[in-house]
């Protein structure tokens, strides 16, 4: 069994983190990973205060196990969320799309650990020197908000800056590319593309069936030019809003506002015409609908029958 200082320093059985998924990471899927033995994570990126609260105690009479709320710095929402997960006394926050340093130290007082996801070096060299326990390098490949580095480049980068844990993300969906991952430096990994498809997983049976028929090529990048870059599937949204970002007589506000709700779109609606499917590189590779529990111990007992091979190739 693969168990590393992560599970320790979270009190979990496997060194994984559910990503936090706008409009997708909610109580049911958080529980669902948490009960299986990594990190479920709750989504506070749309939601209003009470409503996160709501979602909090729901997980609560869902699992006694850890979990956590990703924190989604761009959130209209973001100081009600930073509030509440005090409040609810939330043993673990991870952040997203932005600097965490505002709300840190008032996190650190309530004993919250800290883990924000970051895309470089200096990003996650900062955000340790603010006080974070671990961070989750999180490369292009993933789906949702992406900066321009791969997993593959950046995590022995990140790895050698940092005193702290370090976790993967981006473009793991099996147990190869889990071990792959540990074999970087990285000490725990974070997914998101195959928890999309876990049973637990609340989102438009729509959603889950854009996933399970997707193929290698099947996802595009949009919004570099409002440098807001995010990876989703190929739909007619996301070709209609590369075509319009083409368009320079189009401004930067109408592209943000062509883009408003297409998430939720997809995920609660499953609006095949006007939604946003994000999705990672990896969507082609996840087959079928599992519970958490069943991902979880595919995932690393494929990456233990990885790394326990790869002495074949030593002479």
């Amino acid at each position: 069994m693969i168990h590393s200082p992560i599970c320790d320093l979270f009190g979990i059985k496997y060194p994984i983190f559910q990503g936090g998924m706008a409009w997708v990471a909610d109580a049911s899927l958080a529980a669902g990973v948490s009960n299986a033995g990594g990190l479920g994570l709750i989504a506070g990126m749309n939601s209003n205060g009470e409503q996160l609260r709501a979602e909090i105690r729901k997980c609560r009479e869902l699992t006694d196990k850890p979990f956590g709320v990703n924190v989604m710095l761009m959130s209209p929402f973001v100081e009600e969320a930073a509030q509440t997960v005090i409040e609810e006394k939330v043993p673990i926050v991870t952040t997203g799309a932005g600097v965490p340093g505002k709300y840190m130290p008032a996190w650190l007082k309530a004993g919250i650990k800290v883990v924000p996801v970051v895309a470089s070096v200096n990003f996650a060299k900062r955000a340790v020197r603010n006080g974070a326990c671990a961070v989750v390098a999180e490369g292009c490949e993933s789906g949702g908000h992406i900066g321009e580095l791969t997993t593959m480049a950046m995590v022995p980068q990140i790895v050698d800056a940092v005193d702290v844990p370090v976790l993967a993300a981006g473009g793991i969906a099996d147990g190869r590319q889990a071990a792959a991952a540990f074999m970087l430096g990285a000490q725990g990994i974070q997914v998101g593309t195959r928890f999309l498809v876990a049973k637990e997983c609340t989102i438009s049976e729509i959603y889950k069936e854009r996933i399970l028929k997707s193929k290698d090529t099947d996802t595009i990048v949009t919004g570099r030019r409002t440098g807001d870059a995010v990876r989703a599937l190929k739909s007619p949204f996301s070709r209609e809003f590369a075509k319009q970002e083409a368009n320079l007589s189009i401004s930067e506000e109408s592209l943000q506002a062509l883009g408003t709700g297409a998430l939720r779109k997809a995920a609660r609606e499953g609006d095949l015409e006007h939604g946003c499917f994000l999705a990672g590189q990896v969507a082609s590779m996840v087959k079928k609908e599992q519970t958490c529990a069943e991902i979880i111990e595919d995932l690393f007992s494929g990456a233990e029958t990885a790394l326990k091979g790869a002495s074949k190739w030593i002479r």
